[in-house]
């Protein structure tokens, strides 16, 4: 029987790599590369999992560093506390998000896909890790696959995939801690899944949905479900870095020893460690995700025919065609512009927050109610604290009417921390004193923080012109 591991499939741009012609799938086993954007990339992405894995566990204001309380409908976010009022700011946090992602790909093209994805991360360095440690380096992992199923190879898929179930479980779990809480989850887990059957559903689906995700779907969520690589071509020009591969240096490929042949060796190095299987030499293609396997892979093949390092390398495409690349052009300007601006506008309704707000909205039925001697108007003060201490709110008039009262907010309002509290409360005025329809000021003091609240409502009635008739018929004789 024949050691030598099958050949791998040649990319070619008229097809998908992992896509045979008989539309069957075809599995990449990228080879391991060392090189010092390898180096970078890794450290990224253990910086990445660190920070995913601490933040559940780092407490901030008596939370989680990052907490979205869905069953309190709070949110803590370093320190910061969001209520369901708040959640406006959702829009500059994921519109922002999203429109610094299109600012760095015109800037340095999919930089994001390939160092800080979650996708990539997970995939990289958690679950190709495992995989290269169980089944050894590429063409052992080929030849295993063309193997018979025997003992060992039973036993290297048990492991494997029983390690794959483990991690995904693990890192379903903290996905939902930043929901529930480290604390809370770890009651969960210690009780019957049943009496917290939706939280062992979500567990339970995301287990599998991650398992089958990077133990069998993998790079091809990257080519076909995920739609930033189909729309790289309209955020980038021949100005933006990418990897490419220098073609005036490189072709005509050949062997080391032809002084006719380029700099390319044609040793498909760069082929072999590529994640979503393409050949760099082809040109930007959809399926790259600026990983910089091909580059590293590149350099040390040049470092071993003692050749200058770069023949594929970070550069636009100007540069590799031996223009100069302009960092500075319309499109830098007009996306720095537009960023600047979103963020001086969060920035600005952000410096707006308090901890605590109140508002002043109208009982429901009538709009008033008219006695023997007054005009009654019917309200609900909600008050709302994001504190974890005790808050006080005390109600006052500002520019009161003459003859105005208030009954219900005559005390201070004593709200337990981080809750929510509703008073309602009446305003009258005497017939006398009444002259038509104003607008009722209310300022609420609030401490701890010594800041006040001001909101407003109409105190609604009817006309004065029938309390005149009135008066006017008690006078007659």
């Amino acid at each position: 029987m024949s050691t030598q591991p099958p050949a791998q499939r040649k990319p070619n741009l008229d097809s998908v790599t992992t896509i045979n012609q008989d539309g069957s799938r075809y599995f990449l086993h990228p080879a391991d590369v060392q090189g010092r954007f390898t180096r970078w990339r890794r450290m990224v992405g253990a910086l990445l999992l660190v920070i995913y894995v601490a933040l559940p566990w780092i407490p901030i204001n008596g939370f989680p560093a990052v907490f979205f309380d869905l069953a309190e409908r709070r949110f803590h976010f370093f320190g910061l506390t969001f209520v369901t009022e708040d959640l406006w700011i959702a829009f500059f946090l994921f519109t922002g998000l999203g429109f610094s992602l299109f600012y760095i790909t015109a800037l340095a093209g999919r930089l994001w896909c390939g160092w800080t994805c979650p996708y990539t991360v997970f995939l990289e360095h958690i679950y190709r890790r495992i995989e290269r440690i169980i089944d050894g380096d590429a063409p052992s992992r080929r030849r295993l696959d063309a193997a018979p199923w025997t003992g060992g190879k039973i036993a290297r898929r048990v492991i494997k995939h029983a390690l794959f179930l483990l991690v995904s479980a693990g890192i379903a779990h903290i996905f939902l801690s930043y929901f529930v809480s480290i604390e809370r989850l770890y009651g969960y887990m210690r009780q019957s899944p049943l009496d917290h059957a939706k939280a062992f559903g979500v567990v339970t689906f995301l287990t599998f949905a991650l398992y089958g995700s990077f133990a069998w779907f993998r790079e091809q969520f990257c080519i076909i479900l995920c739609p930033y690589g189909r729309i790289q071509s309209a955020l980038t020009d021949d100005n933006t870095m990418v990897i490419g591969y220098d073609y005036q240096r490189g072709e005509p490929r050949g062997k080391a020893s032809d002084p006719n042949a380029g700099a390319c060796v044609n040793c498909s190095r760069c082929v072999q460690v590529c994640p979503t299987g393409i050949d760099i030499r082809n040109g930007l293609q959809l399926e790259c995700i600026g990983c910089a396997a091909c580059v590293d892979a590149c350099d040390e093949v040049m470092d071993r025919l003692k050749r200058p390092r770069g023949l594929v390398r970070y550069d636009s495409l100007n540069g590799l065609d031996g223009k100069r690349t302009r960092i500075i052009r319309p499109r830098v300007i007009l996306y720095t512009g537009f960023l600047l601006l979103g963020l001086a506008m969060m920035l600005t309704f952000m410096s707006r927050l308090h901890s605590s707000s109140a508002e002043v909205t109208r009982l429901t039925g009538q709009p008033y109610y008219v006695t023997d001697d007054a005009v009654r108007n019917q309200y609900e003060l909600r008050m709302v604290t994001k504190r974890n201490v005790e808050t006080t709110f005390t109600v006052r008039v500002v520019d009161a009417p003459p003859g105005l009262q208030l009954s219900g907010l005559e005390e201070s309002i004593v709200i337990p921390p981080q809750s929510e509290v509703t008073r309602p409360f009446f305003a009258l005025m005497p017939k006398d004193d009444y002259k038509g329809k104003f607008i009722l000021k209310l300022q609420i003091d609030v401490s701890p923080g010594d800041y006040h609240v001001e909101d407003s409502v109409d105190f609604l009635g009817p006309s004065a012109y029938l309390f005149n008739e009135e008066r006017e018929k008690a006078k007659a004789p």
